[in-house]
This record gives structure tokens, C-alpha cells and sequence, in this order.
């Protein structure tokens, strides 16, 4: 199976995240907050794609955060919503986001392979090996207290659906998790699609050195985030492998930083605390996307955009700030926008160009 040409950029990749959640990556009480459907979407998705950005990520939840927006509470299904956009657009990557314990492996591997045979392998996965405890409960199924289950799982899951994409004849599989007859995955893939995963326990770290493309972790300090990054290149060295480190922001971009600022203020000043309370809480309790000992301190910036590096100011800063991003080490970063449609343009227009005349783009 060949390499795809997504994983062999050589440039700061660029994507959105989060477009298919209600509020996007906000916790706002605002109403002009950002609205999930199928129609701001699509819009989205024909202005990424004129654009030449390089990707849309979504997020996949069975429930919200609750508060009194319940963020996150609507929510367009990632494979779905992935399929449709891959029918509306021509150049960009769009990824669908799956729970390993939610989906059976040779279901997965089917769509994914349908999606890359409609799209000419357009179709990208995100893989999620489970740590939203609420979500387990909605689904009738029982969270594992360990790293070291959740990623055997995992690790059996994804064997699992390679397997089903390189192999035509049927087989039998044996394993702790899945006990199979007779299964095969016609049709296969001539390339394995680009996969992401987003770990920060030593566990998903491996996971993902072993398994994926690209691994997300968040840059909540560049100076931690240069030595961490220059860690993990060193570790998937070490067992013959490339990963590439991406992370997420958040944009603010206006003409001047006094009105970027002031648009901070106006959603700061509207958040849903219980929310963003429960958004924590979570995270603390199940999670190790965060590094806890700085979990605390970016209580404001969960808020803001779900903990995301916050690209705040003029276009001239926000470009500085994305080259600070690529300085540091990372390969790229999803962006979120309080209204991704209505800010989007300015974007495009004002920062993109920037980072095209450095050289990054």
C-alpha cells in the first residue's frame, strides 16, 4: 500500500475543528454563538476548500457538557457528516472522528474504504480511544480505570481494520476483544488513509508512535511544547517511525488588537460557567490530552476555545503567532473560530497571504 500524498506536505498544514459541534470550540451563552447544521457547514467547507486549506476535523460526542447551552448537546455524526462533505468538495481532507469502543472495526473499515473510492482518497480517520465517562454511560458501556486496556483495545481495533483494508480473501480473527469468522473487507485501499490520534498518557503516546501520521497535543507553553515535541520525534525514531505533532488554536483576528481584544471580552463575559465547570472536571477526571499541572490555569482558555493556543490580534500577530507554532516544532494546527463562516474570510484574506510570504504555506 503507498504512502498518501496528505502525510508527504511539506508545508504548515491548516484545518478547522470542531464545525460539526454546537458552539464550536466556544462556550458561549451568546446567540450569535456558532450554529452546527448542515448548512453553515457546507458553506464552511466550499470556503476551506477555494482556500486551499488543508483539512476539517470534527468531534465526535453522544453528549453535551451540560450548563445552560449544554455544549456540545447537538451534534452532526462524524462519519456521516464526513461523507457529505467529501461529495461537495474537490481538494480538501475531511476526517471522521470514531470512538474505537462505539464502532466495529469492519464497519469502520468499509466506510472509510467507500468514502476513499467516492472521494479519491479524500477521507482521513481520527481515532479516539475513549475517556469521556458520560459518553461510556450514554452508550450503555463501562469505562476502563486504565490506560493500558483502553489502548489494547485500540491496538487490537486498528490491527484489526488494516487488516481488513490490505487483505481480499476472508479470515478469521482470534483476538482478546473481537473473535471473528470469516470476515474480509472488499474493497480494499491502494493508500492507507492519513490517521490522527490525540493522547497524552505514556500509553496513547505509543499508541499513536505506532499507529498514526499525526498525534494532537495542545501548546499551552511553546518552550514545554519544543522539548516535548523534540521528545516524542526521538521516541518514534527510536522504533523505526515518523510522526508528525499538531495542535489546535483558537483565532481572534481583527483589523486592530483593541478590537480583538474587545471580542474577547464580549464572549469571556458571556460563557456558560457550568459548562466550562463540567468541560474541566471532565478533563481532570478522565483525561491526559491536558497536562494537569497546567489544567488549572487555562480555565479561561477552555472557555474561550476549548483550551486551544489562542491566535489573538491583528492579521500581522495571528501570523506571528502560527510561526511561533512552527518554530516551536509542530507541523500544523486545526483553527476555531467564534463564527467560522462570518470570520473565516478575513482570515483567508489577511493571514493567509502573510504565511505564504514567510514561507510556511
Amino acid at each position: 500500500m503507498s504512502s498518501h500524498p496528505f502525510t508527504e506536505k511539506n508545508k504548515f498544514i491548516l484545518g478547522t475543528f470542531s464545525t460539526n459541534c454546537s458552539g464550536g470550540m466556544t462556550v458561549s451563552k451568546l446567540e450569535d454563538r456558532w450554529k452546527a447544521n448542515w448548512e453553515n457547514n457546507e458553506k464552511l467547507a466550499h470556503l476551506l476548500d477555494e482556500a486551499g486549506i488543508d483539512f476539517m476535523l470534527p468531534i465526535a460526542r453522544w453528549v453535551g457538557y451540560g450548563g445552560e447551552t449544554d455544549f456540545h448537546g447537538e451534534v452532526l455524526e462524524t462519519v456521516t457528516w464526513a461523507s457529505a462533505l467529501l461529495a461537495k468538495t474537490k481538494n480538501i481532507q475531511i476526517f471522521a472522528t470514531v470512538h474505537t469502543v462505539a464502532n466495529h472495526p469492519l464497519v469502520i473499515a468499509k466506510q472509510i474504504a467507500t468514502m476513499a473510492q467516492m472521494s479519491g482518497d479524500r477521507i482521513g480517520l481520527n481515532i479516539v480511544a475513549g475517556w469521556n465517562k458520560p459518553e461510556y454511560d450514554a452508550l450503555g458501556l463501562d469505562l476502563p480505570n486504565d490506560h493500558e486496556t483502553r489502548y489494547a483495545y485500540a491496538q487490537e481495533w486498528i490491527d484489526f481494520v488494516k487488516k481488513l483494508w490490505t487483505t481480499k480473501e476472508r479470515f478469521d480473527w482470534n483476538g482478546t476483544y473481537f473473535k471473528t469468522k470469516g470476515s474480509y473487507g472488499i474493497p480494499t485501499l491502494d493508500k492507507m488513509p492519513p490517521i490522527l490520534n490525540a493522547a497524552g498518557s505514556p500509553q496513547g503516546r505509543a499508541f499513536a508512535i505506532n499507529n498514526v501520521n499525526y498525534l494532537f497535543t495542545p501548546a499551552i507553553d511553546l518552550e514545554r511544547s519544543k522539548t516535548e515535541i523534540a521528545d516524542l520525534k526521538k521516541q518514534a525514531e527510536s522504533e523505526g517511525k515518523n510522526i508528525g505533532v499538531l495542535t489546535f488554536s483558537h483565532v481572534i483576528c481583527r483589523p486592530t488588537e483593541e478590537e480583538a481584544l474587545a471580542e474577547k471580552k464580549r464572549v469571556l463575559d458571556n460563557i456558560d460557567e457550568a459548562a466550562v465547570d463540567n468541560l474541566v472536571n471532565l478533563q481532570f477526571a478522565h483525561a491526559h490530552s491536558f497536562p494537569h499541572d497546567l489544567l488549572a490555569q487555562i480555565r479561561e482558555s477552555m472557555a474561550l476555545g476549548h483550551g486551544g493556543f489562542q491566535l489573538i490580534g491583528t492579521p500581522q500577530q495571528v501570523a506571528d503567532k502560527i510561526c511561533a507554532l512552527h518554530d516551536a516544532g509542530f507541523g500544523g494546527t486545526t483553527l476555531s473560530f467564534f463564527d467560522y463562516v462570518k470570520e473565516f474570510p478575513y482570515f483567508r484574506d489577511n493571514v493567509l497571504p502573510i504565511l505564504a510570504e514567510r514561507g510556511i504555506r
